[in-house]
């Protein structure tokens, strides 16, 4: 197996790095040189990380650095791939022009797929000839240390292209998820947006603060969650109940199909979070560097427990 990766920031070593932990011999593919070391120098890094932290053994970590490398010879590199994983900015008209490019250059069995969170597959393969070998591999951030991947048929995707990639992230440690419909949000996006959605709500009514809607999640519904889902809980408790609490509270959810104005004013205004320094938080009290190393140590906790 000879899998490539296109693109070598915040996603592509994570991804390259959870196929080589599976024997799979990657190449980090970039436009140029430089791009190409820097993530295969992130890649090596994230290794380390996963070795240091007891989720890899040493010599697992340096086998699976060994088989990453990194080039900027596009068309060579996936003329010679069996799968080609995508993750490049999410605009549309370039992914399409990417996957028809790929799609002329990669050999007939080869398994072309995006990164993307949020854009059609069915789209994204628009202009490609042999639509049926493409789909989405939605790898969660960090994907180093986030096990699930969604795995999303477009139109036209076979089902032997959706389950031979299933079989493959599975052989590589990650919990891939094949979804079956290509709807805007995927899955998991789908339910965390209706999440943001509210969420933001009820910051716009002034029912709570962003500071204390972040501490009932995380310390609340939020916390048990690794270990009981959604289904599950209603389960447990009893639909009864569930459906009694539902109905009640489902009058006075927002459910406008658009974003409330709270958030889009903060769009708006131009407070984007933590890149302007102002969002749902001020950012001069806050450190994003520490949010998500605190969000990377309670990941690895989470991951070592489950390896008990």
């Amino acid at each position: 197996m000879n899998a490539v990766v296109i693109g070598t920031g915040m996603m592509g070593p994570g991804i390259a790095l959870s196929l080589a932990l599976g024997g799979v011999g990657t190449t980090l593919l970039s436009r140029t040189a430089e791009g190409a070391a820097a993530g295969l120098d992130k890649a090596r890094a994230l290794a380390q990380v996963l070795a240091e932290n007891g989720l890899a053994i040493a010599e697992e970590a340096d086998r699976a650095a060994a088989l990453i490398t990194g080039l900027a010879a596009f068309d060579e590199t996936v003329a010679g791939a069996d799968l080609v994983i995508e993750s490049t900015p999410e605009d549309l008209a370039f992914k399409q022009s990417l996957f028809a490019r790929m799609d002329r250059l990669a050999p007939p069995h080869a398994i072309l797929a995006s990164n993307t969170s949020g854009l059609s597959i069915t789209a994204v393969a628009a202009d490609c000839a042999h639509a049926e070998r493409v789909l989405t591999t939605h790898f969660w951030n960090p994907p180093h240390l986030m096990p699930l991947v969604e795995i999303v048929k477009g139109e036209k995707t076979s089902d032997e292209a959706a389950q031979s990639v299933r079989q493959l992230l599975a052989a590589c440690g990650k919990t891939p998820v094949v979804v079956k419909k290509d709807r805007p949000g995927q899955l998991g996006n789908r339910l965390q947006m209706a999440l943001v959605r509210e969420a933001a709500n009820i910051v716009a009514e002034g029912i709570a603060g962003a500071e204390d809607v972040d501490t009932v999640v995380k310390n609340g519904f939020g916390l048990r969650m690794p270990a009981y889902g959604v289904f599950e809980h209603m389960d447990v408790v009893g639909l009864d109940l569930g459906l009694a609490v539902l109905e009640y509270a489902a009058r006075d959810l927002y459910n406008e199909p658009r974003a409330p104005e709270y958030f889009r004013g903060l769009v708006e205004r131009g407070d984007l979070g933590a890149k302007t320094g102002r969002g749902f938080y001020d950012w001069s009290q806050k450190s994003a560097a520490e949010v998500k190393a605190r969000r990377d140590a309670f990941l690895i906790e989470v991951l070592r427990y489950r390896r008990r």
